[in-house]
């Protein structure tokens, strides 16, 4: 805040398409589809018609108890129908990080009406993100997100993100009458495109369901053809028990998320007189947003985007995959879905003291826009980039590197 509080702000004023233009008509590609969101591209006519279709019919009213709209139906269905989960119910939201703890309530409700009241403790993965809300700050996996807050939710704890041994060994600690979830990205997104070991899901979802533990994907980043599918989790051919959506769904084009719950942990609410999930929220279902989302999964289905996200995953994987031997560079990952992260080497960090906001702020100012977390320079463009604008970005973030480090 206090850098930004130095100005001057970047302004973003339009975008069209993997473009955006600041106030003053300087153009940038959109290296990071905004925070992973925008799927489909900005400026889609089809999404704002559909929009103001239902605004002009019903503009918003809540789906608390028993009320529902059509638009929020519709969606619900549709999502369901796609989802790796079984017998599907759906549960709608604002965003991800409310998805995530509707997830985490969810979870420890289920084990109160099963009799197992000790079921609280969730266990999530170094590097994951889950939002900022009460229950996604409890089990982040970054712990700069975790302080300075006081005591945060507890009975949680965190494993490494690429050791399914390390689950087990947890729950066995633990104790696996007291663990409730365990959350895990299909790709650590935020966390710094962390890819996960071969066969790692098909052993955390073996652990899982050997010692009854709920299994929830957050699919928030992932999802809606991101991998090439629609909720990123296909790619291992496992099914959870929860899956939580956000961003992709609607291109955020309007806010919305929500979570997609197995007939397993739905049925003890849905079917038996006497369990209420009392949790709900103001604009979740709301009528606009859904219409929005409609919209936008008519564009990926129509466009294939979903088989052209993995012709966009090659390229950009072959592309960043240049930069390694960059000296500046200590390693790519990419290759699993259109997203990718070039870190920069502990020399670079602590020697040369070089901070990947250096780098950033260099490529936006050659008109790229890349996202710098603490070791690392994140990309995830929208699925409609094109390959010339892929080899934009990765020679634009390339003498970027080059001018970071000749004034180092």
């Amino acid at each position: 805040m206090n850098a930004v509080a130095k100005g001057p702000e970047f302004v973003v004023a339009r975008a069209e398409g993997a473009w955006l233009w600041d106030q003053f008509g300087d153009r940038y590609l959109d290296g990071t589809a905004s925070l992973w969101y925008c799927n489909v591209g900005h400026g889609r006519a089809e999404i704002a018609d559909a929009v103001h279709r239902q605004m002009s019919t019903l503009d918003a009213y809540t789906v608390y108890g028993d009320f529902a709209n059509v638009p929020a139906m519709e969606l619900s269905e549709r999502l369901a129908a796609h989802a790796p989960v079984q017998d599907p119910r759906v549960i709608l939201t604002c965003g991800g990080g409310e998805s995530i703890d509707t997830a985490a309530k969810l979870a420890r409700s289920y084990w109160v009406t099963q009799g197992q009241p000790g079921r609280q403790h969730l266990i999530s993965r170094t590097g994951g993100y889950h939002g900022l809300n009460g229950f996604g700050t409890s089990i982040i996996g970054m712990e700069r997100f975790r302080t300075g807050y006081g005591k945060l939710i507890e009975d949680t704890s965190v494993v490494p993100y690429d050791s399914a041994a390390a689950l087990e060994a947890e729950i066995l600690r633990v104790g696996a009458d007291r663990v409730a979830a365990f959350f895990a990205e299909p790709v650590i997104g935020a966390g710094g495109v962390f890819l996960p070991p071969e066969n790692y899901f098909t052993d955390v979802a073996r652990i899982c369901q050997k010692y009854g533990v709920l299994f929830i994907v957050d699919s928030v980043i992932c999802g809606f053809a991101r991998m090439g599918n629609w909720f990123g989790i296909e790619r291992f051919g496992v099914n959870p028990d929860m899956i939580v959506f956000a961003k992709g769904v609607s291109s955020g084009y309007l806010p919305l998320g929500g979570v997609v719950v197995s007939g397993r942990v739905a049925d003890p609410f849905w079917n038996e007189a006497g369990n209420p999930f009392l949790h709900g929220t103001t604009y979740a279902g709301h009528p606009t947003a859904c219409a929005a989302a409609m919209a936008n999964l008519d564009i990926l289905e129509r466009e294939d985007l979903f088989t052209v996200s993995r012709e966009v995953e090659t390229h950009l994987d072959s592309a960043l995959q240049g930069l390694a031997g960059h000296p500046l560079v200590a390693e790519v990952r990419s290759g699993v879905g259109v997203m990718g992260a070039v870190e920069l080497t502990e020399e670079a960090l602590t020697g040369r003291g070089i901070t990947t906001a250096e780098v950033f702020a260099e490529a936006r100012t050659r008109g790229v826009v890349v996202r710098p977390v603490p070791k690392a320079l994140l990309v995830s463009p929208p699925l409609i980039v094109t390959w010339e604008q892929i080899d934009h970005l990765v020679s634009t973030l390339s003498a970027a590197l080059d001018a970071v480090m000749a004034r180092h």
